[in-house]
This record gives C-alpha cells, sequence and structure tokens, in this order.
C-alpha cells in the first residue's frame, strides 16, 4: 500500500471531535442558561450532576441528530456516566437511590425494545437511558412526564414529516427526547 493510502485510511479512521469553536459560540451560552435554569428550579440537588453534563451536550447533541440522523457515543456516554455520578452523590447524601436506577433501567429497556422492533437507534436508547437516571433523582412523575412529552412531540413531528415528505422520510427522535426531558425537569419543581 503506498504512502497516499496509508493517509488517506488514517484520515478516514479519525473522528470528529464532538464541537468545534464556531459553534461553543452559541452552544455554550445555550448551556449555561439551561443549567441555571435547571439550578434556580430545583437548587443543589444531586440531579444536577446530570443536568450540567446533559445541558452541555444538549445544543451538540440536537445539531448532529438534525443533520445526520446519529447520536454519537462522545456525546450520550459522558451523559450516562454523569447521571450514575449523581445517584451516588444522592446515595451518599442519604437520599434512596434504587427509584433512579430503576428509573434508568426501566426507560433503557423501553427504549432497547423499540429498537429491537426497529423504531428507534441505539443513539436514542442510550441517550433515554441516560435521561431516565437524571429525571429519576427527580421522581417517577419527572419520568411519565418527560416519555409523554416526548411522545407526543415525536408523534407530532412525525406527522408533519409525513405530511411534507411521505412515508420514506426519518425523524431524528433525539431532539424530541431532550425536550421531553428539559420539559419535564422544569415542571418538576
Amino acid at each position: 500500500m503506498s504512502m497516499t493510502g496509508l493517509r488517506t485510511g488514517a484520515v478516514a479512521l479519525r473522528t470528529r471531535a464532538p464541537w468545534r469553536p464556531a459553534m461553543l459560540v452559541w452552544q455554550a451560552p445555550a448551556a449555561a442558561a439551561l443549567v441555571a435554569l435547571a439550578a434556580a428550579v430545583h437548587g443543589p440537588v444531586p440531579a444536577l450532576v446530570g443536568v450540567a453534563c446533559l445541558a452541555a451536550v444538549t445544543p451538540e447533541l440536537v445539531r448532529v441528530d438534525v443533520a445526520e440522523h446519529r447520536l454519537p457515543d462522545a456525546l450520550t456516554l459522558p451523559a450516562c456516566a454523569a447521571g450514575l455520578v449523581g445517584v451516588a452523590l444522592a446515595g451518599a447524601a442519604g437520599q434512596p437511590m434504587l427509584p433512579a436506577l430503576l428509573a434508568g433501567a426501566g426507560v433503557l429497556a423501553l427504549f432497547l425494545v423499540l429498537a429491537v422492533a426497529g423504531g428507534m437507534g441505539l443513539g436514542d436508547v442510550k441517550l433515554a437511558g441516560a435521561l431516565g437516571v437524571v429525571l429519576g433523582l427527580l421522581g417517577a412523575a419527572s419520568v411519565i412526564l418527560f416519555l409523554v412529552v416526548a411522545f407526543l412531540a415525536g408523534g407530532v413531528g412525525a406527522l408533519l414529516v409525513l405530511a411534507r415528505s411521505g412515508r420514506r422520510a426519518r425523524l431524528p427522535f433525539g431532539p424530541f427526547l431532550l425536550a421531553g426531558f428539559w420539559v419535564a425537569l422544569l415542571a418538576s419543581a
């Protein structure tokens, strides 16, 4: 193989950085506003660890999912880890950890079934699990509201896309998941 072929192969294997400096100009203020809003509504609770991570990745997840119909692991997996750190902090503060873990596992299982059935991508599954864990720290009502808002908004979006583009159109579901999360988070005060 020639050196040109090796260089081309190496470039093809290199992954893009999730954020580029030009995008941080609008994404950083949006993320800061989301964290500030959540902190103002809930105060200093362990769930804010996961909320802060989700606020940091929300603008980029929406942008990537709308543009490329994927939710990168580089953005969803840290959100899962941050949600679990929030659960550990809640446990250290004497709060029950099991409801949050069960909420995350339940949402993850629901979306895994939907992915196997062909209705969701695995990025949606990982993101939904992270969102379920974080909201599980705030109570079961928050998790249920998140799912209701996400599926209702996604249903309306699907009807609009079907009416405009036909049956073969694809709809990114990540933005609807994130919208449901932020609505449930702010409504659960």
